[in-house]
């Protein structure tokens, strides 16, 4: 059923995709105005950590007993991950019935994929009650289709640059595309940003009077040996290591605290016993995920480490760099190397760069269809533009076999790329 509902719903994009909120807006209001019918809306945007965020506040939410809805994306295997209404995946039946509803509002009307998929997540959430609602942007932010929506609290992850395309190459003018989700006097949660970013978020919340809620200035956030301190003028928390690998899960557990903390002041009673559960439940596939059952991690010698991210833009390749220098100085550290795949519109050398100095090698596979992606003998022409030894493969088993018989085990390999990868891979090791 879901691969049919992602079917009807490309029927309906246009040729060429604008950014705007017109198709959004007409096509709500067609359908009785549903955003406006939500519970407490967290509003989310960023380059990298939106994902990350939005899982620990779901957690640390639920934890506390609150019933939440939840917008995200991409999908990584089915597109109902992206729209869960009180806690659960939206149901396949909802999804046609809510679908068919959103179709004949729209009528013969050209709207994109993420437009309507805004549309119907919001009707749904309309219809069945919660306390909270969480909703990722999905690209930019002043622009987006779930711009349209009146939160009780915006956050801002780091800004880097992606979607280049559309948002522009110029880092001042992307920080401007993510500020757009401030509202009017709401309060705005800020996450760790360059200067340049700071500095446009700044400039926009002033001129909507939006008081701002800095890492760095407001609050503060210092790694400790079992977990994180998290600090300000209110609150002061000694908190646990959150389930999610990565040193800069640090910083994206934080940001959720800090939302937590102003969510407070709203009046939700979410403790810190909530806090430190959600930290220790949160679930949220493909980042740093290692993989320790199915087909794929079954077929590795004794020793051996799978892991997989998603992540596909510069930001993400440091991100990974340094959980790669991490790895490099345990005591009996194993080698690393890569399986990848990219979309010709990310930067392949400036992602594999940081990574290149820690990988001993890499294997590049073709990228999942529908997609303008580098064939595997290109993306090797970027791994080699950093130094990285790098060659084809067929696809991800073909991968293996050949770093199983040409390398010496036991050996960590890292799947990362692109989250269409990421999904590909779960489908396959499921």
């Amino acid at each position: 059923m879901s691969d049919a509902i992602v079917q009807r719903l490309m029927s309906h994009h246009p040729r060429v995709i604008t950014l705007g909120l017109e198709r959004i807006e007409r096509l709500l209001k067609a359908l009785g105005s549903p955003e406006k019918k939500l519970p407490p809306l967290v509003h989310v945007a960023g380059t990298n950590g939106k994902g990350s965020l939005v899982a620990y506040l779901r957690a640390m939410a639920e934890a506390a007993g609150y019933r939440v809805h939840v917008y995200t994306s991409p999908h990584l295997v089915r597109f109902n991950e992206r729209i869960r209404i009180a806690g659960q995946l939206i149901e396949d039946d909802d999804l046609d019935d809510l679908l068919t509803e959103c179709e004949e509002a729209n009528g013969d009307t050209p709207i994109s994929f993420f437009d309507i998929t805004t549309a119907l997540a919001f009707l749904a959430f309309s219809r069945v009650p919660a306390e909270l609602g969480i909703i990722e942007v999905g690209m930019g932010g002043r622009f987006d289709s779930t711009n349209v929506i009146e939160p009780a609290l915006s956050a801002i992850t780091p800004v880097g640059y992606d979607h280049t395309g559309f948002l522009g190459d110029k880092l001042e003018g992307i920080a401007w595309e993510k500020a757009g989700i401030i509202k009017r006097a709401i309060p705005a949660v800020i996450g760790r940003q360059r200067e340049v970013s700071a500095q446009v978020i700044e400039t926009e919340a002033a001129k909507l009077a939006a008081p701002l809620f800095r890492m760095g200035r407001e609050w503060q956030v210092t790694p400790q040996e079992s977990g994180f301190s998290y600090e300000s003028d209110l609150l002061t928390l000694d908190l646990p290591a959150p389930a999610l690998v990565g040193v800069h899960q640090i910083d994206n557990a934080a940001t959720a605290v800090a939302c937590i903390e102003r969510l407070r002041a709203a009046r939700f009673d979410i403790g810190d016993t909530a806090i430190r559960k959600g930290l220790a439940s949160v679930e949220w596939p493909a980042r740093l995920q290692r993989l320790t059952k199915g087909p794929l991690a079954g077929s590795l010698p004794p020793g051996c480490e799978l892991w997989l991210d998603g992540g596909h833009n510069e930001d993400c390749g440091i991100v990974l760099g340094r959980m790669a220098a991490e790895w490099a100085k345990e005591p009996a550290a194993l080698p690393l190397y890569l399986i990848f795949a990219m979309q010709t519109t990310k930067d392949a050398s400036g992602f594999l760069r940081p990574l290149a100095r820690y990988a001993t090698a890499a294997r590049a596979v073709p990228f999942p269809e529908g997609h303008a992606a580098y064939t595997p003998q290109e993306a090797c022409a970027k791994a080699a533009d950093v130094g990285l030894d790098c060659a084809p493969a067929n696809d991800i088993g073909a991968a293996l076999e050949d770093l199983l018989a040409t390398q010496p085990a036991p050996m960590r390999i890292l799947i990362c790329g692109s989250l269409y990868l990421a999904g590909q891979i779960l489908v396959r090791n499921s």
